[in-house]
């Protein structure tokens, strides 16, 4: 199976308010969404969050990049292998984020041409239990959204948005706490906004609250110090942006760390799979952590999350709820917490090509 024709589509989807993450204020989600057609006809596609400070491109450059370099190397590949093809990819440095449009798309072709999805290939779950992200706000409307949440769509855990200061997101958990009551389990993602310094404190101040884990206290690197917070910290520490890589797992894990958010909108469903592999002998939780996708993106990474058994938490992959507006067909429902994934075998088969060109 060849490379007949590629093309590269950008859009933006609206959200029902601004969001405040860590580093920007969103209006809209931008996104850059690959479309893979084999010599046979076959379709594959996947997209990419496009936020410079948390992928390190733009739409120009990431699609300067899959054009110039890695289109001309795809040509040449038997498709029909997508773990093969990355570790060709893998040959050029850099260019995380074009290897992993590129990865997830060869994926999603591959499932076109066996006439299944992924998750039965897997052997995954056919339903995934999934959590929602509280973002940055008042205290009070972060415990009006919490809620909200719970109540229509029955999740029962929390990611908490934390970072606004010890203060606030200590106010914001007690109020959320007292808004959603005892049974529903939180978590918090300080997106590294504390001076190590102050982490260990922090942790101590969670857990006083009655939080689970903990992500992100402070900019975390593999080594010594984090292996002590590891150690001290009354509660989980769960490693995020510190793990960019393959690489960075491995050191992670070398330092006895328990949870990695693996996340295949950041590394590709071939190096998700993989750090997962190598972290369940060193007894490190896998969580399938959220990177601002749309309900394509979404029905992307639920394929991974569906192979993980007893997850430590549930997958954070319900940010699209987020959207006014979406580029498939069909919107994943959320009950009790849990989506049912489909069994459409390609994604492809899902877009509605109009909603693309209209969101341009």
């Amino acid at each position: 199976m060849r490379l007949h024709h590629h093309r590269l589509y950008t859009y933006r989807l609206r959200y029902a308010r601004p969001v405040r993450w860590s580093d920007i204020i969103e209006e809209a989600a931008p996104f850059v969404l690959l479309r893979l057609t084999a010599d046979d006809g076959t379709e594959g596609v996947a997209e990419i969050t496009v936020k410079p400070t948390w992928c390190g491109v733009s739409a120009r450059s990431l699609i300067a990049a899959i054009d110039d370099v890695f289109i001309p190397i795809l040509k040449r590949l038997d498709l029909t292998d997508p773990a093969g093809i990355r570790t060709v990819l893998d040959a050029v440095p850099e260019n995380q984020a074009a290897k992993t449009l590129i990865d997830n798309a060869c994926w999603d072709l591959h499932a076109a041409r066996q006439g299944r999805p992924l998750w039965r290939a897997w052997n995954g779950q056919p339903r995934v239990e999934l959590s929602w992200a509280v973002t940055r706000q008042a205290p009070h409307a972060m415990a009006a959204e919490a809620a909200q949440m719970v109540g229509t769509y029955g999740f029962r855990t929390l990611k908490v948005k934390g970072g606004q200061g010890v203060a606030t997101d200590i106010a914001g958990i007690r109020e959320i706490r007292a808004a959603v009551g005892d049974r529903i389990r939180l978590y918090v993602d300080a997106n590294g906004a504390y001076a190590p310094a102050e982490a260990l404190d922090y942790a101590r101040a969670l857990a006083d609250c009655g939080i689970v884990m903990l992500e992100d206290p402070c900019p975390l690197a593999p080594d010594a110090d984090f292996c002590k917070l590891r150690q001290d910290s009354p509660i989980p520490i769960l490693v995020d942006f510190g793990c960019g890589s393959l690489r960075d797992a491995r050191l992670f894990l070398e330092q006895g760390a328990k949870a990695l958010s693996m996340k295949p909108g950041r590394f590709g469903l071939t190096h998700a799979r993989e750090m997962r592999d190598i972290a369940a002998p060193k007894n490190c939780a896998p969580v399938v952590g959220l990177m601002g996708e749309s309900a394509l993106g979404t029905l992307v990474g639920l394929q991974f999350a569906s192979t993980i058994a007893d997850p430590i938490l549930p997958a954070e992959l319900t940010w699209f709820m987020a959207m006014t507006e979406q580029v498939i067909s069909q919107v994943p429902p959320i009950v009790n917490g849990s989506v049912t994934l489909t069994t459409t075998p390609s994604l492809a088969a899902l877009i509605d090509w109009n909603a693309v060109e209209l969101s341009r």
